[in-house]
């Protein structure tokens, strides 16, 4: 058995601090290998990188998301009794629900005029004023796209974008996130129980209807909490592309030629365009997991109720299998649909029996509308020069989270 490589540090965690999304790319390149053992926050922890190890993270059930993250970052992000802190049988039953919403045409094309319609609306606004934040602009676009339901869109936009700007810290910030997560969770049990006594309707293929209609495998009706879990699992994560569409915005002003492109009316390369965004900018940078058995990897043993970190950065920064990694490229051959283990911004391998990401169908039917609406529909000018995303910051963000000014209506009338 190989030992595995070992960082030598007492503890790692002020570097990781400062180093962020390239913490574990630096060591493994260091070392000249995919897996090392360090210690974070006092505590053992494996990091390993590349297709083969998201492969062995994704596949056969192997790790449990249980205890796998700090309580902030899992109350954050997921909350206990949501999908992703289930296993086996339990864990493809409930992802089975998620797939039905996220996956399916009609919805997700529904999802996307909204989002359209919505950015057009905003758009009169804009005009009027001097200059926006295109990031705080867009989250509350998304919210309005996703949540038509009784409560203000500006109150719940700052509540599901806080919950993510917050999640790699700690401190003040960090605990009224968590506080007003929880005021969002009970206002959505609240509508939970509306929808089970009847007192109010939605259409039948409505999501937060569907959710709190779910039963489980033991045919038992969710708990009323798990229930707003889950469709704050479904609200979230769409607030949450509004960072993604800042990176696409980014791209396009560093990608002229592609912008010139599809103002013209290139719709064949939009995918491919909103897809190398996924790849080449940061969203999270790693995930992590508990070994729920003992079990060998490339000759290393991995114990169970070992703590593994997965590099979701690196991996898709990997140049092994990315050639010039750091350089924007439309030849790349990757996608959402292909759902393999070398490129993870969503998680890696068949979202119907894994944990990767169901969402990444709409995440990219979004993106691809966002191009269309920059390139075609308004024109604008950036405020100052983007400098390089910080990436010691987690997640990562332009500067005022890309200022926008001179915002004009500018439709040329190609591909609507």
């Amino acid at each position: 058995m190989k030992a595995i490589p070992h960082e030598p540090a007492l503890d790692n965690t002020l570097a990781l601090l400062r180093e962020g999304y390239e913490f574990i790319g630096r060591r493994c390149g260091r070392l000249n290998t995919d897996i090392f053992v360090t210690r974070l926050l006092l505590k053992r922890a494996i990091c390993v990188r590349g297709a083969s190890a998201a492969e062995m993270f994704y596949g056969g059930d192997r790790f449990t998301r249980n205890g796998a993250m700090p309580q902030t970052t899992l109350r954050l992000l997921q909350d206990k009794g949501s999908v992703q802190a289930l296993d086996d049988g339990a864990h493809r039953q409930r992802k089975a629900m998620f797939l039905s919403l996220l996956l399916a045409a009609d919805p997700v094309e529904r999802l996307r005029r909204i989002f359209r319609e919505e950015w057009l609306e905003a758009l009169r606004h804009w005009q009027r004023r001097g200059e926006i934040s295109l990031f705080e602009e867009v989250n509350l676009i998304l919210t309005r796209s996703v949540a038509r339901c009784e409560i203000s869109a500006e109150g719940l936009c700052r509540e599901l974008s806080g919950v993510v700007e917050n999640a790699g810290g700690f401190g003040p910030s960090t605990w009224l996130a968590l506080w007003r997560r929880r005021r969002t969770e009970r206002f959505v049990g609240s509508v939970v129980r509306r929808i089970r006594s009847g007192e109010l309707t939605l259409g039948e293929n409505a999501p937060i209807r569907i959710i709190s209609e779910h039963r489980d495998e033991t045919g038992n009706l969710l708990e009323i909490s798990d229930a707003a879990v889950e469709i704050i699992n479904i609200l979230r994560p769409v607030v949450a592309i509004g960072r993604y569409i800042v990176f696409t915005a980014m791209a396009l002003n560093e990608q002229q030629q592609w912008a010139d492109r599809f103002a013209a009316g290139d719709e064949a390369s939009l995918e491919a365009f909103a897809e190398e965004v996924r790849r080449l900018y940061p969203f999270f940078p790693f995930i992590g997991g508990v070994a729920r058995e003992t079990f060998v990897w490339h000759g290393y043993r991995i114990d169970k109720g070992a703590w593994v970190l997965l590099d979701l950065h690196g991996t898709n920064h990997d140049s092994r299998r990315f050639p010039a990694p750091d350089t924007f490229s439309l030849d790349r051959y990757i996608g959402w649909r292909m759902q393999g283990f070398d490129f993870v911004p969503h998680g890696g391998g068949d979202a119907s029996v894994t944990h990767r990401c169901p969402g990444e169908a709409v995440t990219v039917a979004l993106m691809k509308e966002a191009i269309r609406v920059l390139t075609r529909s308004m024109t604008y000018e950036i405020t100052d020069k983007v400098s390089p995303l910080d990436l010691s910051r987690i997640p990562a963000l332009p500067k005022k989270g890309l200022q926008l000014r001179d915002i004009r209506r500018s439709d040329t009338g190609a591909g609507q």
